[in-house]
């Protein structure tokens, strides 16, 4: 059986320094939720000189657009949402200190160079088990851009949230290295 790592965030160098492509981590924390609408915003931000509505340093931004809460819970179903498309916003958050995403799929060369770089991981969500990622959700707060809906971000308190380290400091790309590992095995097992 593999070992899990349990992480709490805010992150340190000392902690991303240990993680490896492949490791399962539980996060206990806080998140930030951010999507397309709410990058864009933030760098315009920056590219103006003004404050961010929350400190990125040590911090995980979570992709995801959560669905309403029901009655008693404080978040709906909270499935990761595909990361490439924060690409091009990823280095700039990065150098700012931002420690960790989370979302489902690769990541350009661009984001895994300034990985490397900023010292910063890339963390997999289970696409599909949307409803039980929200189980590890203990409180949800708006923090900005309300009038984005679903893509509002928002600050998550969860506890052993489930993920997975696709993209580590040194450069390892789980969807490239795994899949090399995979067709590698394949070939000596026939």
């Amino acid at each position: 059986m593999t070992n899990i790592i349990h992480i709490n965030t805010p992150l340190s160098d000392a902690v991303v320094e240990e993680l490896k492509i492949g490791d399962k981590v539980k996060i206990s924390g806080t998140l930030y939720t951010a999507r397309d609408a709410a990058h864009k915003r933030l760098v315009n931000l920056i590219d103006q000189g003004k404050e961010l509505p929350f400190d990125i340093k040590n911090q995980i931004i979570y992709y995801v657009g959560p669905s309403p809460a029901p009655p008693g819970k404080p978040i709906g179903s909270c499935g990761p949402t595909t990361s490439y498309r924060m690409d091009k916003y990823a280095p700039l958050l990065l150098s700012l200190g931002l420690k960790a995403t989370i979302g489902k799929g690769g990541r350009s060369g661009e984001v895994v160079e300034a990985m490397k770089k900023y010292k910063a991981v890339y963390f997999v969500a289970t696409g599909g088990a949307a409803a039980l990622l929200a189980q590890s959700v203990k409180k949800m707060e708006i923090v900005a851009y309300e009038d984005l809906g679903t893509e509002a971000i928002r600050k998550l308190e969860v506890e052993n949230f489930p993920a997975i380290v696709a993209n580590d400091i040194y450069g390892n790309d789980l969807y490239k290295d795994g899949i090399f590992q995979y067709a590698v095995s394949i070939q000596c097992n026939s």
